[in-house]
């Protein structure tokens, strides 16, 4: 490891370091606009200047100078500071003045970059350079005169989200970054740019000209449009979420967030439910609490132990434990949280867990993907193939063909090429250190079996290492899974009872329900409908609570704002109807309530990875069908929160079924 002075300290870096990082390590803040951590090295704004002894007596950028043994380097000297001045000066000369209306005043890098290494005034009077707007979808809003040319959204859509669609084009000042052909940007990932850009050039359109940073109260929570996990930071004012951003977590999300993540939270405040409604001569009309619940009580006195609950893709833990308590109090089992009909063995947690992790992904040398659409049902999961791929990982997939933005070797999509794989793949997993499996929603029905059969074949189980994985895509059914909300026969086993709670359930066919349906969620979606009690439960904006990502990991989020109307947390209206029910739940606070799920469910007591033993269960190893098709058939549009959000309607028609939207100046 290379020994180096930094300021005259000295340290040991990793060998391959940059002087930049060396830098850090020694506590030094270095000045930075091209330079990003998660992307390639450009080297082009310069402003990273510091002075390195052995070299020429000038200026170097520690971006892209390797860290060597014997290095001196100044970080303070006059020339430094000389040469900074003057790289921010360049960089000022073209910018606008525009900060009073820019959406990036109070959070962007070249307000606080020329305020700490800027000089007080400029020799520059020529006029600036102007440059016309570009176009890059419902996402993104771009104000490309203060580009400073950095290049980090050119590399952050090649590289991380794998869709060449931002470039450069002209040469000098004449430089512009522009989407190919000025059209939308079609990747799932493009809001990250947005955090991307350390000035105002690229800035949230559906945010814009909403708030300002100061004015925000900021909540730490956990995103709930996957089954991912994402920590993201909810930025609200008032009792109005406007804003949502991704945290660090290295092991989840990195720093990314999907579009669907970022931008879904305009439908917080649309379509919702806010006080209870009943059904009366086959309309909903609206109702008290106390309306509510009795129309429900005198229904519970005839149904015995016939009562069922199915849970929604976005309900906490909290809210499913208090539901499977209540059912428990009538004498019932029958809990489902696998609303849209699929039915695979659930008895071992580990057989249906993505047991390599999210971070191990990047490890694996041979992925074979077996019915998932990783681009549409885990994005972020899709991210760290690409990683895999750069360290000279092999993808194989059964399925339909599609675009995942990286090279996969297709196996066609019969679900029978898993009992006689050919004969590349089965070479390419003897030889593989770390070979990994990814079973998506598509292939459990069908091929669960069979997938596991090749657990033994493909080497999957080395030591120190589990590549067979179950790709999940909803916040809650880990969660669900863990809390038994899983029959034998899918759903299908509760169709017969006859009362049946819906969770925020709004996927399943409710046709098939004969008995009296209780519908407890936030939005006036399918499930409020067809619902014979609607009861207005709260946003996972507006209620602290537990999910359990699709790698096992138990994460909690805070509650933002506080629900609508009447509406109230979920687990609060189930503990108020037990008491109408004459079967009051023993638990009165939200401590209490996770101190008996902690009882009934230990792994959910503490935060971070559960432990799931190993022991699949023996099923039949014969797969059968052709897949037609993926589960998510528009990757905008898959709960209700999202379709209530005119963002994300626009990306659906734009993005996903061609519609052409008009700017203001055509």
């Amino acid at each position: 490891m290379p020994k180096v002075k930094v300021d005259g300290v000295e340290i040991e870096v990793p060998q391959g370091a940059t002087v930049l990082q060396a830098c850090e390590l020694a506590g030094k803040e270095i000045p930075r606009f091209c330079y990003h951590e998660r992307l390639s090295i450009a080297g082009n704004c310069r402003m990273c200047l510091v002075e390195v002894k052995p070299g020429p007596p000038k200026p170097q950028a520690s971006c892209a100078l390797p860290a060597a043994d014997n290095q001196e380097i100044f970080t303070n000297t006059p020339m430094v500071k000389n040469a900074r001045e003057g790289v921010m000066e360049f960089l000022l000369i073209n910018h606008p003045l525009d900060c009073p209306i820019c959406d990036q005043g109070g959070e962007c890098d070249l307000q606080d970059q020329s305020v700490a290494y800027g000089r007080g005034s400029s020799r520059f009077e020529e006029n600036k350079r102007a440059v016309t707007e570009k176009y890059m979808g419902p996402i993104v809003k771009t104000v490309m005169t203060r580009c400073i040319q950095c290049t980090r959204c050119i590399r952050f859509a090649e590289e991380v989200a794998g869709v060449e669609e931002i470039g450069a084009i002209y040469r000098g000042e004449n430089m512009q970054i522009t989407s190919y052909l000025e059209e939308a940007v079609t990747s799932e990932l493009s809001g990250n740019v947005v955090d991307l850009c350390p000035v105002g050039a690229l800035t949230s359109k559906p945010y814009a000209f909403e708030a300002r940073p100061w004015e925000l109260k900021k909540t730490l929570t956990i995103d709930v449009m996957d089954a991912v996990g994402t920590n993201i930071r909810l930025d609200s004012r008032g009792r109005q979420v406007l804003r949502c951003v991704p945290r660090i977590n290295e092991d989840v999300n990195e720093e990314w967030a999907t579009d669907k993540t970022r931008h879904a939270v305009d439908g917080l405040v649309r379509r919702r439910l806010d006080r209870p409604f009943v059904r009366r001569d086959g309309k909903l009309v609206e109702a008290t609490w106390d309306e509510a619940f009795a129309a429900i009580a005198d229904v519970a006195k005839t149904v015995g132990d016939s009562v069922a609950v199915v849970s929604g893709d976005l309900a906490d833990c909290e809210t499913l434990f208090v539901g499977k308590a209540l059912a428990k109090a009538f004498g019932s089992s029958l809990l489902e949280g696998r609303q849209t009909g699929m039915d695979y063995d659930t008895s071992s947690l580990a057989a249906v867990n993505f047991n390599t992790t999210i971070a191990g992904v990047e490890t694996a040398d041979v992925i074979l993907l077996v019915g998932t659409n990783l681009r549409w049902e885990a994005a972020l999961v899709n991210t760290r193939i690409r990683k895999a791929i750069k360290k000279g990982a092999k993808v194989f997939a059964v399925g339909p063909e599609t675009d995942l933005t990286y090279k996969v070797e297709w196996l066609g999509a019969d679900l029978a090429v898993l009992g006689n794989l050919p004969a590349a793949v089965t070479d390419a997993f003897a030889k593989a250190q770390r070979p990994m499996m990814i079973v998506g929603g598509a292939a459990m029905k069908g091929a669960q079996g069979a997938t596991l059969a090749l657990v033994d074949t493909l080497g999957l189980i080395k030591d120190g290492w589990n590549g067979y994985n179950v790709l999940h895509f909803s916040a809650s059914r880990m969660g669900g899974l863990m809390l038994g909300y899983a029959q034998k026969g899918g759903i299908a086993d509760l169709h017969a009872a006859k009362l049946v709670f819906f969770l925020g359930a709004d996927e399943c066919d409710f046709t098939r329900f004969g008995g009296f349906k209780v519908y407890i969620g936030h939005h006036g979606d399918a499930g409020a409908h067809h619902a014979d009690v609607v009861l207005p439960g709260a946003s996972y904006a507006e209620k602290s609570g537990t999910w359990v990502n699709l790698e096992g990991r138990v994460q909690r989020g805070e509650r933002a704002v506080f629900p609508p109307g009447d509406a109230r947390e979920d687990w609060t209206i189930l503990r108020a109807l037990s008491e109408k029910l004459g079967k009051t739940l023993p638990f009165d606070t939200l401590e209490e309530l996770r101190a008996a799920m902690a009882v009934d469910c230990p792994d959910l007591a503490t935060l971070g990875l559960a432990k799931f033993a190993w022991n699949p269960p023996a099923l039949a190893a014969k797969a059968e069908g052709v897949l037609a098709g993926y589960p998510i058939k528009d990757f905008y549009l898959t709960n209700a929160i999202c379709r209530a959000s005119p963002t994300m309607q626009r990306c659906s028609a734009e993005l996903i079924h061609g519609e052409t939207f008009a700017e203001a100046a055509e």
